[in-house]
């Protein structure tokens, strides 16, 4: 009405609308069967679930004589397998303290030139008298960390697993029946004392079995040490499928070495060159090496031990530190050629793991060196072929024919 106040208009804001964005919906996992998930029908269902979900068929995967019934251990969520080529190089001629006699060693590979480079250099070597080959040591790790507050009380907590190492190695080898510990080495930075457990494997390569060893001394030392200890199961100096200098100096796995002398004449008629220009060459490719940084000397002992792990069922990661090799040679007066591969980290077994799957324990079979007593024979066998390829290869590069060679018989085919 006229003449009335009117009160204040308050303008109300109209409620923000949050808008919460709609959850993804979650991929489909992998089938699995919890009753029984290695059969030929559980594969083929999680193959033809891929085909749903990428539009691939499958077909050479599915392709597999082995009974999947043997896989529980080592693989999950079977669906086939990657079929890899095998060639056979050899005879190789060892003398070694366990592989003697001649050799044809499976090498599983992609890589076109790989078994005909490793088969010259076997026979270049068969044709000079062999190649000698020895394990000269032998340790696994498992390296755990203690914490302390202080430097002084690291320090003698290591003192008192010295004092201690007899019950220590007692827990620990309770655990196995083939693993044996040597020794424990000590390392201290500042508060943290790093143990390195050193065992003996057996016929295993060991990894698990000495972390399981490795975790009851640790569970020991806790319940036992006054005021107890904190620990990390690894502190990283056993760098398990890592390269490490510690390593090539202390050894993991096997320390093997293939030694050969090479002739002269021989050499120049298989690979056309001489011992005095491969020894010339040696000279250049050390210093190329150390100026790089390599954790090798060698040419590539890489790719002849891949081959033989893929064949022979090993855990083809721990080519990241058996890869690791020492060459030493000389020129002796008479103009024949001393040449030797030091393998300072392989890591090998001939028992558990992959080693018992069919394919494998076929190639292992074909060396063997398939089951107990034997992985100390696979290592020879190992150090002998790398050696070979350490001889090819060379040649090839100072003859010139490394790449025609990769041309001819390579991927560039």
């Amino acid at each position: 009405m006229p003449g009335e106040v009117q009160p204040d208009t308050i303008d109300v804001p109209e409620p923000e609308l949050t808008l919460v964005p709609a959850r993804p919906a979650a991929a489909p996992r992998v089938p699995r069967d919890k009753q029984n998930d290695y059969t030929p029908g559980m594969a083929a269902h999680r193959r033809e679930f891929l085909r749903e979900q990428t539009g691939v068929s499958l077909e050479h995967v599915g392709q597999f004589s082995l009974d999947p019934d043997v896989l529980p251990g080592n693989v999950e969520n079977f669906s086939g397998v990657a079929q890899v080529p095998i060639g056979v190089a050899g005879p190789l001629l060892i003398k070694g303290e366990q592989a003697r006699g001649n050799f044809y060693v499976p090498l599983a590979t992609t890589e076109g030139t790989l078994v005909a480079s490793y088969n010259r250099g076997m026979r270049l070597l068969s044709e000079c008298g062999g190649v000698k080959t020895t394990v000269v040591e032998d340790s696994m790790q498992r390296a755990p960390v203690f914490i302390f507050d202080n430097a002084m009380d690291a320090r003698e907590f290591g003192r008192w697993v010295d004092q201690h190492e007899e019950e220590i190695r007692t827990v620990a080898e309770a655990t196995t029946d083939s693993g044996k510990l040597t020794y424990i080495g000590k390392y201290q930075v500042g508060p943290l004392l790093y143990l390195r457990a050193n065992f003996t494997t057996g016929d295993a390569a060991g990894q698990n079995m000495t972390a399981k060893a490795t975790h009851a001394a640790c569970e020991w030392i806790t319940a036992n040490y006054p005021g107890g200890a904190k620990y990390a199961l690894t502190g990283a100096i056993d760098t398990d499928k890592k390269h490490s200098h510690i390593n090539m100096l202390l050894t993991r796995g096997k320390r093997v070495v293939a030694e050969a002398v090479i002739k002269d004449d021989v050499l120049q008629r298989i690979t056309g060159v001489d011992t005095k220009s491969v020894y010339d060459y040696r000279q250049v490719h050390m210093v190329g090496g150390f100026l790089a940084g390599s954790a090798s000397n060698s040419a590539h002992a890489a790719n002849g031990l891949t081959a033989v792990f893929i064949a022979t069922g090993q855990d083809v990661a721990n080519i990241a530190e058996s890869h690791a090799a020492i060459t030493y040679s000389r020129l002796l007066e008479n103009g024949d050629y001393y040449w030797s591969i030091t393998l300072t980290s392989l890591i090998v077994g001939t028992y558990g793991g992959g080693t018992a799957l069919p394919t494998q324990r076929e190639c292992l079979e074909l060396l063997g060196c398939y089951g107990e007593g034997k992985a100390r024979k696979l290592a020879e066998v190992c150090a002998g072929t790398v050696l070979a390829g350490e001889v090819s290869l060379t040649s090839a590069v100072i003859a010139g024919n490394w790449v025609p060679s990769h041309e001819r018989l390579g991927r560039n085919r």
